[in-house]
């Protein structure tokens, strides 16, 4: 049975919905995606078969296609927010786990380009932990 999701960007301006599943959760320490998503990895869950409905704002979509590589960044041109791209050569639906509303379902399978992660992330499971921001 197919899975139905909803997601959207960090302003609301776009929204979409995916129906399928997705068969793998990588999260990426290149220094690529380290650039694009600006924290110590990217986060997407992909998937062959599932299919994407924009719902609203499609003309605030734009895709960044870093030549020379397979690097791709979809996003709101409003606020940012990394919104699902199909890669060209594959079709493959790549949907950045964190444009998701709820809770994602599964558990990331891996690690990818890990010896490429940020020289301060390290152990970091066990830093101290807030449920809100320190005052």
């Amino acid at each position: 049975m197919d899975s139905l999701v909803s997601g959207q960007c960090l302003c609301g301006a776009v929204t979409f919905r995916i129906t399928g599943e997705f068969e793998r959760f990588f999260l990426c320490h290149c220094t690529r995606c380290r650039k694009d998503s600006g924290s110590a990895h990217s986060a997407n869950l992909f998937s062959s078969t599932a299919m994407i409905t924009w719902l609203s704002g499609d003309a605030n979509i734009r895709t960044f296609r870093l030549s020379g590589s397979r690097h791709v960044k979809c996003f709101c041109t409003i606020c940012g927010s990394a919104l699902p791209f199909s890669q060209a050569d594959d079709g493959v639906l790549v949907v950045p786990a964190g444009s998701l509303d709820g809770e994602v379902g599964m558990r990331p399978d891996a690690h990818l380009c890990f010896s490429s992660r940020a020289d301060w992330d390290n152990d970091l499971a066990s830093l101290d932990r807030f449920d809100e921001l320190p005052a």
